[in-house]
């Protein structure tokens, strides 16, 4: 097995490189007292931590100027994406976001509280409740979803060509379906 620094190959033109990073240091560091190591995973997923950190606070910066928090965001944009009439039940939320009932009520009352969705009972179930997106929450919505992408849209293409571009999501779908 090899270490970064043994075994990564020299980039043609070193100026293309990005400088070394906090990763490059820790991968070096155990290159030292452990040679024996094979750092390649742990320096991708070390930078797909960070990357998701860092994406994760603007994003959410963003979406603070809107007045929702991220998972309020999600909240808004899992209705926005069910299509017209922009309605689920409390049970498909909770399983969309992976989030208990109690999370769940939560985000919906600050959410109905500030007039972006309803809460009315089921007309098919009346044990149930049907959420929905009100018109001044689409409109939200949109505009918070088109703001985060904004801001990820000025990373990603700062940083990758159109061919990087189009290689890094199989790449990192490839590394997701192992999980």
């Amino acid at each position: 097995m090899t270490s970064r620094a043994a075994g990564s190959p020299v980039p043609a033109d070193p100026s293309a490189q990005p400088p070394l990073d906090a990763v490059d240091a820790i991968v070096d560091q155990w290159a030292v007292c452990r040679p024996d190591l094979d750092t390649v995973p742990m320096a991708a997923y070390g930078r797909i931590y960070r990357i998701a950190q860092a994406m994760g606070e603007r994003t959410e910066r963003e979406y603070a100027r809107f007045g929702i928090s991220r998972g309020e965001f999600d909240v808004l944009a899992t209705l926005r994406r069910s299509g017209p009439p922009y309605t689920l039940s409390p049970r498909q939320l909770s399983a969309t976001l992976m989030l208990t009932s109690g999370g769940m009520t939560g985000r919906l009352d600050k959410l109905e509280k500030a007039e972006l969705l309803t809460r009315n009972p089921d007309p098919h179930d009346r044990r149930a409740l049907r959420v929905t997106l009100t018109g001044s929450g689409l409109e939200l919505v949109d505009q918070a979803v088109t703001a985060g992408l904004a801001a990820q849209h000025e990373i990603f293409d700062q940083a990758l060509d159109a061919t990087e571009a189009a290689q890094l999501a199989p790449l990192l779908r490839k590394l997701l379906a192992a999980h």
